[in-house]
C-alpha cells in the first residue's frame, strides 16, 4: 500500500505544483521516487514530528498543500495538538500520513501500534480521514484529498492484499457494500476488509447470507449507507484493528441509536492494550480475535441467540 500511495502522489504532484512532502526521518525505500522527481518539495526534517506539523501548517499558510509521512502512532499522536491548533483550527490542507495502522508493526511492540488514531482524529469534526481498506482505495483516496480543503488524515496499512468486490471503489462518506446478504451486516474498516469478505463467504458456505460495509471515510462518514444496512438486519458485527472505543463500532452504535434500528451489534476489536506480547500481524490477528473464522463463530453464535 506504501508504495501504491507515493506512485499516487508522484501523478498528483505533477499535475499541482503547490504539492509537498516531509517526513520524520522514514519512508527508506519508498519515498525515494517522489524525492527523486521533486528534490525541490521534499523535505527530511528528522525525528521531530512535532516540529513537521509546525513546518506544515506554515507551508499550507504559504499556499502549498504538503503531506507529512510517518509512523501512524508518531504521525497522529505525537504532534496532535499541532495539529489540532494549526491545520484543524485555521482549516489549512494539511495531509497527514500515518503508516502502519493498527498492529501492522507487530514485532515492534506496542509503541508503534496505532489503536487509538481513528478514535482521536474523529474527535476533530473539522478533520477528515481516509482509512482505505487496500492499495487500490490508496490511489483513490490520494486522488480524493484533491477535493478536501481542510486537513485529512491518511491512515495506510503497510501491505495487504485487495478485497474482493471492491474493485478500487472509494468515495468519501460512503460505506462500499460487497454482497447483497441481509442476514448480517459484516462492516469492516482498513485490511480488516479482507477479513469480512472471507467470512462472508464461509457465512454463504453455511446458508447464511451476507454482506460486508467497507468504511474508509471519517468525517464525512457514511451514516446514511450504515443507517440503511442496520435496519434492514437483525445483526451487525464489526472488525477493525483498532480499540473497541472511539472508532468504527462506535460509529455503527451510534448510528443504531440515532436511527432506533433493532439492530444487535458485535464487535471485534483490540479490547486491552497489547502488553508483553508481540509477533506478525497475522499472529497479532489470531490473538485480538480479527480473522474471518472469530467472525464466522461470532455471527453463527449470535443468529443461534436470537432464535432462542
Amino acid at each position: 500500500m506504501r508504495k501504491e500511495f507515493i506512485g499516487a502522489l508522484v501523478e498528483t504532484a505533477a499535475r499541482d505544483e503547490r504539492i509537498v512532502l516531509l517526513t520524520g526521518d522514514l519512508g527508506y525505500m519508498v519515498l525515494e521516487p517522489f524525492a527523486e522527481r521533486f528534490p525541490d518539495r521534499f523535505f527530511n526534517v528528522g525525528v521531530a514530528e512535532q516540529n513537521m506539523l509546525g513546518l506544515a501548517t506554515g507551508l499550507a499558510e504559504a499556499g502549498r498543500v504538503p503531506f507529512v509521512y510517518s509512523i501512524a502512532t508518531f504521525a497522529s499522536m505525537r504532534a496532535y495538538e499541532f495539529l489540532r491548533n494549526g491545520a484543524v483550527l485555521h482549516a489549512l490542507p494539511v495531509r497527514v500520513v500515518g503508516v502502519g495502522g493498527g498492529l501492522d508493526y507487530g514485532h515492534n511492540g506496542v509503541t508503534h501500534y496505532a489503536l487509538e488514531d481513528i478514535a482521536i482524529m474523529r474527535a476533530q469534526p473539522e478533520l477528515t480521514s481516509f482509512v482505505p481498506a487496500d492499495a487500490d482505495q490508496a490511489v483513490a483516496a490520494v486522488a480524493a484529498t484533491s477535493a478536501v480543503p481542510g486537513p485529512v488524515y491518511l491512515r495506510l496499512e503497510k501491505d495487504g492484499p485487495r478485497v474482493p468486490g471492491l474493485n478500487g471503489r472509494f468515495e468519501p462518506g460512503r460505506a462500499e457494500v460487497i454482497g447483497e446478504g441481509s442476514d448480517v451486516v459484516l462492516v469492516a474498516t482498513g485490511s480488516c476488509a479482507h477479513e469480512a469478505v472471507e467470512a462472508a463467504d464461509q457465512l454463504a458456505g453455511d446458508g447464511i447470507a451476507a454482506c460486508v460495509a467497507v468504511v474508509s471515510s471519517f468525517n464525512p462518514s457514511p451514516v446514511d449507507d450504515l443507517a440503511r444496512l442496520v435496519q434492514r438486519t437483525q445483526l451487525a458485527v464489526t472488525i477493525e484493528a483498532h480499540y473497541a472505543a472511539g472508532g468504527l463500532r462506535s460509529l455503527v452504535a451510534e448510528v443504531i441509536a440515532a436511527t432506533g434500528a433493532g439492530c444487535r451489534l458485535v464487535g471485534h476489536a483490540v479490547e486491552t492494550m497489547p502488553r508483553a506480547f508481540t509477533g506478525s500481524r497475522a499472529l497479532m490477528f489470531e490473538h485480538h480475535g480479527l480473522t474471518a473464522e472469530r467472525l464466522v463463530q461470532s455471527v453463527v453464535g449470535a443468529l443461534a441467540f436470537q432464535e432462542e
